[in-house]
């Protein structure tokens, strides 16, 4: 008994120095305490006190994520594994997509105009987990959050002289991002949620710092 309790106090100052080592490693190969864990347990041999040692050790893997849990990003094959919502459960709305930006190229205002940047619904212009996007009113209101493959979360809060129908525009923050990410494309957009013909600057804020939401950020933003 005497030996086995020599042997966990070592095996427990030989740990901490571990997560000292592992959290480091962990933090740049993206491996983790389970994984270690489930190897020692295939790694049991006919000793019983080394058993005893590894029962510790393992166990103690197993607990670390709960104590180190340092932030790391994710992979892309992670990103794209991430589904948190069933989009196919929403309504489907065939539309031609384009992109805009809010300078004189799309909107005809210049950066001295007052209204520059600045939405219908009185929002300044956003790309961001859920970006401001122009819509037909009589199809999308102000306010609704449309789920558009490729790009993201949108949320109508501006409309345009071209844009009627089934047409939507994109905000994108410059010209070049316009051209190279987006273009014109015809899609199914996802009606997530149907507008009630007005949005704030607080609930657009609340949507976008929706830390269930977040993964999205690296998959659409960067």
């Amino acid at each position: 008994m005497l030996i086995l309790r020599k042997i966990v106090k070592r095996t427990t100052i030989t740990f901490l120095f571990i997560c000292a080592i592992f959290t480091t490693f962990r933090s740049i190969s993206g491996v983790q305490a389970d994984d270690i864990a489930t190897w020692i347990d295939q790694k049991k041999s006919d000793n019983v006190l080394v058993d005893a040692a590894l029962n510790v050790l393992s166990d103690s893997l197993k607990a670390m994520p709960a104590i180190y849990a340092p932030n790391r990003m994710l992979s892309s094959a992670e990103i794209k594994q991430t589904e948190p919502i069933d989009y196919s459960k929403y309504p489907a709305v065939n539309v031609t997509a384009t992109g805009y930006t809010a300078g004189q190229e799309s909107t005809g205002k210049t950066k001295s105009h007052p209204a520059y940047g600045i939405t219908k619904s009185g929002l300044k212009v956003k790309r961001d987990l859920y970006s401001t996007i122009a819509a037909d009113t009589s199809i999308f209101p102000i306010g609704t959050v449309l789920w558009i493959p490729g790009y993201g979360f949108g949320v109508v809060a501006d409309t345009g002289s071209a844009i009627k129908g089934h047409r939507i525009d994109l905000y994108y923050n410059t010209v070049e991002e316009v051209y190279e990410k987006w273009g014109k494309k015809k899609i199914d957009v996802y009606v997530v949620e149907r507008g009630d013909g007005k949005i704030t600057e607080s609930e657009l804020k609340s949507l976008n710092e929706d830390k269930t939401m977040q993964v999205f950020r690296q998959q659409y933003l960067y």
